[in-house]
């Protein structure tokens, strides 16, 4: 490209998601279809562009017109001088990173039925993809994303690979991951089979056996849906016995076994291609015992959608790994961690830069809900709500559950990918290995560290590890600056009443706090009411034995002779003397335990929840099965929660139950009942709160708010209730714990401003 003097012209910078996404291919064709000359590169802020000629309604056009997968934050002008001949697409420039490295992206129509025309070059290659689809977050290694910077350096672009990559009329002009069967990637099934892998995969799985197969962030464990007796093997090989699996099919097999609203279908349709949990219309044997809903997601690389159309139905798709620990992404890890599980492997030889689970999402009467934020959302961010401008660059690590971890940058938040429990030893070293990797990726460097309140927790030790200015964070104000922050709330908005209900958390008074409501904004609060402590008989063991819960809320109510005849096969007098003496028992003010209780009492996960959340999952799948009149009339005689100093007792509603029970209720309205007790219980206590106080709004975070029906409820009761005030939910992050290092960003960015 030669000069052509010295000419007035304009630089533009954009920032944001524009790397990888087929961004500098769209400037070049509007620059030229605009008569314009200079060049557009990328680099470590985003892409820059020089233009000369009549510029006049390129930005208007560079923002309406982006590609599909673009997220442009801002666009950034100054006027220059120089000149040149013709419009290029020059070589990137290394230097600090600040742009956003695009998230996977599900295969698109065209590369989808490329894969599936006989006729095409690429016809049956499980790795097509093109700028607007394929990997991009799971194969970077470091910035700025170029080809030799990701996974697929190995694979030499052939001849004609190289052509389309280097054609700006092509659309997989500068796909970096470029690739096809002469010079990319390669499957093979071990043991290794005559003829092609797929169609050898395919025909196990007919068959009923078991495979790892590895995709994008990780290997799944797959079987075929419909053989029930696959499903059992899986089950007993993972010794899962009652967590729900995932399920992978076409939109017509999903059709085939639930309802879909227009939202559910453009939500398993978008680029992110998450789990979204649906309405089963009917429930196959074994894919999600005691539940109302499956859990499914489209084929979203060519691998997939091929090994579907192979079998010629839906396939169970779960995360390959052992119990508790992350998800295998190496080939030889693999085979010496899922032998025990899986009869054969499907591999390829492209390396997995990330692990990432898949994200889970579902549809509620008041919008979107993430459940697990991973594959296809991260590394995502958010921009920060006014005020906090000039927030310090910030890490924050979140909790010991669904670990996750925030950065603060240039004016946004970065809420990284699920990680799991940090108490299991490779979920901490991927935790560690996470914490390295986006601060060398994105640059970062936390000026501030921010941490749970708990002393104990592994995220709070490598907080306090960092040597660095440290603010520590109580658990639940964390969960409501995260729903503040996510909806943009501002840092001089004022105070709100939280109502934060969830499992435990470690309270400002040193004990386990879990059903509260908090009056607070960013950066303090104050907790104005909770629901009334019991103990937590066992410790630890409370959370996966409900009998527990439901024994310590008897006896409060005055009901012990009633459990000593609903649990006589428990340890019960051992259970009373921790009890009264105070050993490993300690109080807590949980409401999810007290979902626990009342699905004991009512006769589910009794004696054991095989995975976190059965319990509550159940009493929810129950309630929805409850109809008519009935499930209202006897929810209106259950006695309201006594508040006495802030303490909200559930004794009278215990009480209650029992009584009905003993009469004969449909435990299904008993259920029903529960969640309405609930709303009703908490709010009075939002009001309360409210009397008296400059409250602008309600926000509603905390896992059990991840409970659809309750959040339906809440919401329907607070609008009847407050109709003139915001409620304020998630809808793009984790109501749960997987939220908690954005909130806790946030309140360590709000102090130190």
């Amino acid at each position: 490209m030669g000069s052509k003097g010295n000419q007035s012209g304009l630089e533009i910078r954009v920032r944001g998601q524009v790397q990888g996404v087929g961004f500098r291919p769209f400037v070049w064709r509007l620059a030229r279809e605009m008569g314009l000359t200079g060049d557009v590169r990328n680099d470590a802020e985003g892409v820059l562009i020089r233009l000369f000629g009549e510029a006049k309604g390129f930005e208007e056009r560079l923002r309406a017109e982006r590609p599909p997968l673009a997220r442009i934050d801002a666009v950034e002008c100054r006027d220059i001088q120089g000149g040149v001949e013709g419009f290029e697409i020059v070589a990137s420039q290394t230097g600090a990173a600040r742009t956003r490295v695009a998230p996977d992206a599900a295969t698109c129509e065209a590369c989808r039925q490329e894969v599936f025309d006989l006729n095409e070059r690429r016809a049956g290659y499980a790795f097509t993809n093109c700028t607007h689809c394929g990997p991009r977050f799971t194969i970077v290694e470091r910035l700025p994303y170029d080809r030799g910077h990701t996974t697929m350096a190995p694979f030499e672009m052939c001849a004609a690979c190289r052509a389309e990559y280097d054609s700006p009329e092509d659309r997989r002009f500068h796909a970096q991951p470029v690739a096809c069967p002469d010079c990319g990637p390669q499957l093979w099934l071990e043991p290794k089979g005559e003829g092609d892998p797929l169609a050898q995969a395919a025909r196990l799985l007919r068959d009923g056996d078991i495979l790892a197969v590895k995709g994008l962030g990780g290997f799944h464990l797959a079987c075929d849906a419909r053989n029930a007796e696959a499903v059992a093997r899986l089950r007993q090989r993972k010794h899962r016995p009652a967590k729900p699996f995932a399920l992978m099919g076409t939109m017509d097999m999903i059709r085939d076994w639930c309802d879909m609203s227009a939202s559910e279908e453009a939500l398993l349709r978008d680029p992110a291609a998450p789990v979204v949990l649906l309405t089963a219309r009917r429930m196959p044997e074994g894919i999600a015992p005691g539940q109302a809903t499956l859990g499914w997601m489209l084929p979203y690389t060519p691998l997939h959608h091929l090994l579907i159309a192979a079998v010629g139905g839906p396939l169970v798709m779960t995360s390959g790994n052992l119990s508790g620990e992350p998800q295998v992404i190496g080939n030889a890890e693999a085979l010496e961690k899922l032998s025990g599980f899986a009869d054969a492997f499907l591999m390829h030889d492209r390396d997995i830069a990330r692990r990432m689970d898949d994200s889970v999402e579902r549809i509620t009467p008041h919008g979107p809900m993430v459940l697990r934020r991973a594959r296809g959302r991260v590394p995502g961010t958010l921009p920060l709500p006014k005020g906090f401008e000039a927030a310090p660059q910030i890490a924050a690590y979140g909790g010991q559950m669904k670990g996750a971890i925030c950065l603060i940058k240039d004016g946004q938040a970065l809420l990284g990918h699920h990680l799991g429990d940090l108490d299991d030893a490779l979920c901490y070293e991927a935790f560690l290995k996470a914490d390295a990797d986006y601060a060398e990726l994105f640059d970062h460097h936390p000026e501030v560290v921010a941490c749970d309140l708990h002393p104990e927790f592994r995220a709070s030790i490598h907080a306090q590890s960092k040597k660095l200015p440290v603010e520590e964070v109580q658990h639940h104000h964390a969960h409501l600056a995260a729903c503040l922050g996510e909806n943009g709330w501002p840092l001089g908005g004022g105070k709100v009443v939280g109502v934060i209900l969830d499992g435990t958390g470690f309270g400002a008074d040193g004990t386990v706090w879990g059903g509260e409501i908090l009056l607070g904004d960013y950066r303090e609060f104050e907790r104005k009411a909770w629901l009334k402590p019991a103990p937590l008989i066992g410790g630890d063991m409370a959370a996966k034995e409900p009998w527990r819960n439901a024994l310590a809320r008897l006896d409060q109510a005055g009901l012990s002779e009633w459990a000593d005849e609903a649990f006589s096969d428990k340890p019960l007098a051992m259970a009373r003397m921790a009890v009264e003496k105070g050993v490993n028992c300690p109080m807590s003010s949980s409401v999810g335990r007290l979902f626990d209780a009342v699905a004991a009492i009512l006769g589910m996960c009794v004696d054991r929840q095989s995975y976190e959340g059965e319990a509550a999952m159940r009493l929810e799948a129950l309630a929805r099965t409850s109809g008519g009149l009935s499930r209202y009339s006897l929810a209106i005689g259950v006695p309201v929660a006594s508040m006495v100093g802030g303490a909200l007792d559930p004794s009278e509603m215990i009480r209650h139950f029992v009584a009905k029970r003993d009469a004969g209720a449909r435990v299904a309205d008993l259920a029903f009942a529960f969640h309405l007790w609930l709303v009703r219980c908490f709010e009075g206590a939002v009001l309360s709160a409210m009397a008296g106080t400059e409250a602008q709004a309600v926000a509603l975070s905390g896992g059990c708010f991840q409970n659809a029906l309750l959040l339906d409820l809440t919401l329907s009761s607070l609008s009847d209730a407050l109709p003139d005030t915001p409620v304020l939910i998630h809808s793009k992050t984790p109501a749960n714990d997987g939220g908690l290092a954005l909130g806790q960003a946030l309140v360590a960015a709000a102090r130190r401003l």
